[in-house]
């Protein structure tokens, strides 16, 4: 991603009176958070694809909100983890890269996991930043009121936030709030992109987001984490179907005859899931065609990485 912060700086100057604001804000925080369904909420739109595992979320995605007086250009991005492997070394760089480039972030804790959300780890990430931070302690439904207060004065003496706002993503409480802070400290400038515009992100990425998103949600235990989806055809066809054939890629010949299961049930399990998803997100009818791959170690191996589209934008 080109300097976001930049883009919005040189657009700011053709902004006239200064009465519209645009801009880029990144959503950062640790795995599970809750940065993907917050993002969805702000938009009321489902855009990242969400699911009760961390690390679901390995690429940054941006969701645009157009309203008469701004547009803010949310980015969700990956959860701030120690690397294990390369693919959670560029899923870490993704997001810090995102933190940097935008205008300003929105750091996201966990209510229920505060001190581990918010330690000196996350406040050094926060630190490269170029521009203001807002806190949101999201999950506020599953703790008691009382320990709020002592959460917003411990969380200012760790980081100079602009604003701190208690939230639940889930329930939609605080969004009103939280959206007005960003708004507040977004550049003067005009839109950066059409106002019917959503997303920057082709359909055939988010097919295979939602492909990805049932495999987490049909799998267990490391599986979901040793997979990956690559849209090898994406094809509208005259009838107005959408044809698409995607290649679940895993790492081992074992792990192949867990996700096709017995009689190929796994396998049409996750499909058809997947399809009703997807003819929801696309609006129209659609064909899919799934197929497991094995390639060794595939999560380690820069060519593998690039190949399957994990390379900074």
């Amino acid at each position: 991603m080109e300097s976001t912060g930049q883009m919005a700086g040189q657009m700011a100057d053709a902004a006239g009176d200064g009465s519209h604001r645009a801009g880029f804000v990144a959503l950062v925080g640790k795995p599970n958070v809750g940065k993907s369904t917050l993002m969805n909420a702000l938009l009321q739109h489902r855009l990242s694809i969400v699911t009760p595992r961390p690390q679901t979320t390995r690429q940054r995605v941006l969701g645009i909100l157009t309203k008469d007086d701004c547009q803010v250009l949310f980015l969700d991005t990956p959860g701030l983890l120690e690397p294990g492997y390369r693919l959670q070394e560029y899923m870490l760089q993704s997001a810090v890269h995102t933190l940097h480039d935008s205008d300003a972030a929105v750091a996201i804790v966990d209510a229920t996991r505060f001190e581990r959300d918010l330690d000196d780890r996350v406040a050094g990430f926060l630190e490269q930043s170029r521009g203001p931070v807002i806190l949101a302690i999201n999950k506020i439904d599953r703790i008691p009121r009382t320990a709020l207060l002592p959460m917003i004065e411990r969380a200012t003496g760790r980081f100079p936030f602009t604003e701190i706002v208690p939230v639940s993503a889930l329930k939609g409480d605080g969004l009103e709030p939280l959206l007005s802070a960003v708004i507040r400290i977004l550049p003067s400038g005009p839109a950066l992109y059409p106002a019917d515009m959503l997303t920057d992100q082709p359909e055939r990425f988010f097919a295979g987001e939602i492909i990805r998103e049932h495999l987490f949600l049909a799998l267990r235990e490391e599986l979901p984490y040793a997979s990956a989806v690559i849209v090898e055809d994406f094809t509208d066809r005259p009838n107005g179907t959408a044809f698409i054939q995607a290649g679940i890629i895993i790492e081992r010949d074992s792990q192949k005859g867990i996700i096709i299961g017995k009689n190929g049930r796994m396998l049409k399990r996750i499909g058809s899931s997947a399809r009703k998803a997807i003819v929801e997100f696309l609006d129209r009818p659609v064909y899919l065609d799934l197929r497991v791959k094995v390639r060794p170690s595939w999560r380690k191996k820069e060519q593998e990485l690039r190949r399957l589209g994990y390379t900074r934008r």
